[in-house]
């Protein structure tokens, strides 16, 4: 099941960009023994968009059909490492080839566009640049397929 990582905005040479690729390797180096990966990015530059459901369309446009769609949103609900490579997991074994992660603009995403979301998911109460959301999801990622391949990485 490929991961794909899809937001709005342009994400600049620099750290927040160097983590990512850091963690799109290993999940390329170690997903395909289970079926996960590999990792991209798919991004929108918001400036064109008038408003928050023109940019949250041409988000959902990004999405593949049959896809498994999780909203990554400050309401959402804070899952553990362990419940979303469980998600990872069961998605996987339903046989769904697409699991987007979705990160909206400065103002969030439209809910009427993303009206059926497999998950919304948050880090926490407090509200994230989009590119630090991106590392902190890149890194989640990777947890989830250390976890599923038995990797040490992740300690419970």
């Amino acid at each position: 099941m490929q991961l794909r990582i899809i937001a709005s905005g342009r994400l600049k040479s620099g750290p927040e960009r160097e983590l990512i690729q850091r963690y799109a390797e290993r999940i390329r180096a170690s997903g395909p023994q289970i079926a996960l990966g590999p990792l991209s990015e798919t991004e929108i530059d918001p400036k064109p968009f008038k408003s928050r459901a023109a940019e949250s369309s041409a988000l959902a446009a990004q999405i593949p059909d049959g896809a498994a769609v999780c909203l990554m949103d400050e309401r959402g609900k804070a899952l553990s490492s362990r419940e979303l490579s469980d998600a990872l997991a069961r998605w996987r074994d339903d046989g769904i080839r697409d699991a987007c992660f979705v990160i909206g603009g400065a103002d969030g995403l439209d809910r009427t566009v993303f009206a059926n979301p497999d998950m919304i998911v948050s880090f926490g109460k407090a509200v994230w640049p989009h590119m630090l959301v991106r590392a902190m999801l890149a890194e989640q990622l990777y947890r989830a397929v250390s976890i599923l391949s038995g990797s040490p990485y992740h300690r419970d």
